[in-house]
């Protein structure tokens, strides 16, 4: 039987779409998150199809998660530290030209977070389903061991809106200083 006139060709069911061949499973866990400030950037991805929510997961094991100056909350990689947790979010699949935007809104090439791999596991129905090939925003390693010192080397096991209370949005922050400057402030202060 052929196509109508209009229809779209049918496509190999074998052969996934160019599209989603280049996707990257993003684990996200603070402001990216449902409900947080920085979500309706993903919303924005997923008008464009350039994102889509893959689920709730979780770090397959214990990462240090801290909140550092406005209550910004970094992922360190600082694995098998003691204090840290299994780490609560959520995936989601992205395009590169949404991955660039992500790069981006987390300061990548300014240095402010890394983007790195992380091993999560999916929620589901019987338990919990390994993902492969996902990645994370870490704090950059430059700083990273001095934000899991100031945080008394005590993380959250989740970004919940009790532990983000006191979050100050970028365009409500002071403007004399680089996100960086106000990190470095902030790890050699005392808690």
């Amino acid at each position: 039987m052929g196509a109508a006139p209009g229809d779209a060709p049918a496509e190999h069911p074998t052969s996934p779409p160019a599209a989603a061949a280049k996707r990257t499973l993003v684990f996200t866990y603070g402001t990216l998150k449902r409900g947080f400030s920085n979500h309706a950037l993903l919303q924005d991805l997923f008008l464009t199809g350039d994102a889509s929510f893959a689920g709730a997961a979780a770090t397959a094991s214990p990462l240090p998660l801290v909140c550092g100056p406005y209550r910004v909350p970094f992922l360190l990689n600082l694995p098998g530290s003691a204090g840290c947790h299994r780490v609560k979010g959520e995936l989601y699949s992205v395009t590169a030209r949404g991955l660039a935007r992500l790069d981006e809104l987390e300061g990548v090439s300014r240095g402010h977070y890394e983007r790195l791999p992380v091993d999560v596991v999916l929620a589901a129905d019987e338990g919990e389903a390994a993902v492969d090939g996902a990645v994370a925003y870490y704090a950059h390693r430059g700083y990273a061991a001095e934000m899991w010192a100031r945080s008394g080397r005590r993380g959250h096991a989740e970004y919940s809106p009790a532990v983000a209370a006191g979050y100050v949005r970028r365009v409500d922050r002071p403007q004399g200083q680089t996100f960086l400057e106000q990190i470095r402030v902030f790890v050699s202060s005392q808690s």
